[in-house]
């Protein structure tokens, strides 16, 4: 009988923690996306010469991209409408911003003169990342903090089109922003596996 009650119980906080984005392809997404921002921002905080950007391309597909879209998907399948949701988005937008800077290298001139767009097209994503962070305020304090410095860090890439100082800023702000996605992929992982929980994991209710 005691057996039998201990497996509902761990079927019950199994249940919560895929609920709450740490089981099943949470951890992967997160790091997907925490390690291939991280080496972008490298060169954007201007820790890193330009040479590492192809480096940053390949990453960009096959890991930030590619891989970060299959985790959304399967948290589709899975029913994870937010986590699915913005999984996916990222990955796509990782795999655009390879093709972009990929065919940047073979029409320089179009790319750079396209000032207005590019700025545009940053707010457009922290205005996305914004609405993602409304949920995010039923859910953790981990992804609380990804959103909420995303969103900072698309605003500053928008204004750094203009202002390099902006742009250094932003390399900042998006290093740590992917290094809370990297530590919350390993809270979650630590809760599902292990069972411990390191701050921010616990469920909130801000809204």
């Amino acid at each position: 009988m005691n057996q039998n009650q201990n497996q509902m119980r761990s079927g019950e906080e199994a249940s919560s923690v895929l609920l709450n984005g740490g089981g099943g392809s949470g951890p992967f997404g997160l790091l997907c996306f925490g390690m291939t921002t991280c080496m972008l921002m490298f060169i954007t905080a201007r820790w890193s010469e330009k040479t590492f950007l192809p480096t940053v391309f390949c990453y960009a597909l096959f890991y930030g991209g590619f891989g970060q879209f299959v985790a959304g998907i399967l948290e589709l399948i899975k029913g994870n409408t937010f986590g699915g949701t913005a999984f996916a988005s990222y990955g796509a937008f990782w795999m655009g911003w390879f093709l972009l800077e990929y065919l940047s290298i073979s029409h320089p001139e179009t790319y750079h003169a396209a000032k207005t767009g590019k700025t545009l097209w940053c707010g457009l994503w922290a205005f996305l990342t914004a609405g993602f962070f409304v949920v995010t305020c039923r859910k953790n304090g981990c992804l609380m903090t990804i959103f909420s410095t995303l969103v900072i860090t698309f605003s500053l890439l928008a204004a750094g089109v203009w202002n390099d100082n902006c742009e250094h800023a932003a390399g900042y702000w998006g290093f740590f922003c992917g290094s809370s996605a990297i530590y919350a992929a390993f809270a979650f992982l630590y809760k599902a596996e292990l069972g411990i929980l390191l701050p921010g994991v616990q469920p909130v209710a801000f809204l």
